[in-house]
């Protein structure tokens, strides 16, 4: 694919980068730049044969290169756009990797006035606490996150070979601009680490004095595992992203005091809630994760001996949605066995428990609903979130249409795009206020005898 791959930084990233491009055969000639307090490690890449050659002078480096990969620190890659601008090359793709976007933009806008057309940046989603090329291996990318965030400017030759070059890595390649990679990164990735930094550092203080690392156990572990990371990069990337991390610390800071006060005022019941989310939010992250890198598998199935047991049939996914709507709508305690605990089925459970229902379970198809009347549900503090389920989008228009307050549903992307006017318009038709935004993306249902124009449904 290249003839000459130069890595800038021959580290954990940039060893890996190294070691897959010669495992799949992706470049002839792989060399490595470094300083001279480098030197040690870039001679044990070469020893390891991770990389060909090295050089401590960038022109020597760069020069013949057809593709250059910036793997360093953040906050080193505006001097290293310095050092490469007298030997930029018009004919060489130039690429880096940093977890901060922005960052990596600016810097490039200031040293040369303008984001030159042939680079394009770029995130492998992937890594480990180990550090150095010792520790690189060359499937660290294999079925990883790979986000590239071309500008308007970028040529589409360069981003295609960037694109495909990183496929061929073994990477699931994303391609989205720059504020929404940082957004996402700074939720996903940098708050995480901050807290678990934080909690480490809070309780590593505490441990001088009662020990309390000594009685950690596996959830502690893992948890914490990440603030085993390398702290110098870490400040670096935080320090670059600070204006997407600092609203998200304040968030945090909210929601645990929330948590606080529903301690303090002993609400067991919207702690439960809290937690049930969560739970069930985690869940649908882990089955979209679990589905999106999971590779195709072939079973070849031959004649056995006789089979003998008893088995579970997995539960009606139409009767579960209608069983927790009419748990939670009922007088008393019901009991639900044969529960369909899919992502649909629970979208509608946790809708009801978001307005005040206190549902315990799933466990192994099993439901407990604690009804609370026709008339005892209360207004959801945010909006009823439905994931890809239809049937709980258009059974809880009904349901809410006749309730005293005010709704507003929503999904994800597939769900927003179907058409819903087959369930708005019988609706409307027999006296329920409900409507959709312009694109249908969310539906706003207004509660009986409350409300009759749509800014007030918000």
């Amino acid at each position: 694919m290249f003839n000459r791959l130069c890595v800038i930084g021959v580290g954990l990233i940039g060893g890996s980068i190294a070691r897959a491009a010669r495992q799949y055969g992706l470049s002839k000639s792989i060399v490595g730049y470094g300083r001279q307090e480098d030197m040690n490690n870039l001679e044990t890449a070469k020893r390891l044969g991770v990389i060909d050659d090295f050089y401590l002078q960038i022109e020597e480096a760069v020069q013949g290169a057809d593709c250059v990969v910036i793997a360093t620190p953040v906050a080193s890659i505006e001097s290293i756009f310095a050092l490469l601008k007298p030997f930029w090359s018009d004919h060489t793709i130039y690429t880096d990797v940093g977890s901060t976007k922005g960052s990596v933009v600016s810097a490039a806008q200031r040293v040369f006035g303008t984001v030159p057309d042939n680079l394009v940046p770029a995130h492998p989603i992937a890594g480990a606490e180990q550090s150095g090329v010792e520790a690189s291996v060359d499937d660290l990318f294999l079925n990883k996150r790979l986000i590239i965030t071309p500008l308007s400017n970028t040529r589409t030759e360069a981003l295609q070979n960037i694109k495909c070059f990183w496929e061929l890595c073994g990477s699931v390649v994303s391609v989205m601009d720059v504020k929404r990679h940082d957004a996402v990164l700074a939720a996903t990735s940098h708050l995480p680490h901050i807290l678990a930094f934080a909690l480490v550092d809070m309780l590593g203080h505490k441990d001088e004095q009662s020990e309390i690392f000594k009685y950690a156990a596996g959830g502690f572990r893992d948890f914490t595992r990440i603030a085993s990371s390398d702290p110098i990069m870490w400040r670096d990337i935080c320090s670059a992203n600070k204006n997407e991390i600092i609203p998200l610390i304040q968030q945090t800071r909210e929601q645990l005091d929330k948590i606080q006060r529903l301690l303090e005022n002993d609400d067991s019941q919207q702690l439960f809630a809290i937690f049930a989310y969560a739970n069930t939010a985690r869940q649908r992250f882990l089955n979209q994760f679990e589905g999106n890198m999971s590779k195709s598998i072939t079973f070849q199935v031959q004649p056995g001996g006789k089979l003998q047991g008893e088995a579970r049939v997995p539960g009606d996914k139409s009767m579960s949605h209608r069983s927790v709507m009419l748990g939670s709508l009922a007088d008393g305690i019901t009991h639900v066995k044969g529960f369909l605990e899919a992502e649909d089925a629970l979208a509608t459970l946790q809708a009801f428990r978001d307005m005040g229902v206190e549902i315990e379970g799933p466990v192994n198809g099993c439901l407990t609903i604690h009804g609370v009347g026709k008339h005892g549900l209360k207004p959801p503090k945010n909006e009823l979130y439905l994931g890809n389920s239809g049937t709980s989008m258009r059974l809880l228009s009904g349901l809410l249409a006749g309730q005293s307050f005010n709704s507003v549903l929503t999904g994800d992307k597939s769900l927003s795009g179907r058409p819903m006017k087959r369930v708005t318009e019988p609706l409307a038709a027999m006296g329920a206020d409900i409507k959709t935004t312009e694109k249908g993306k969310i539906l706003f249902v207004a509660g009986r005898h409350v409300c009759r124009r749509r800014n007030q449904c918000n």
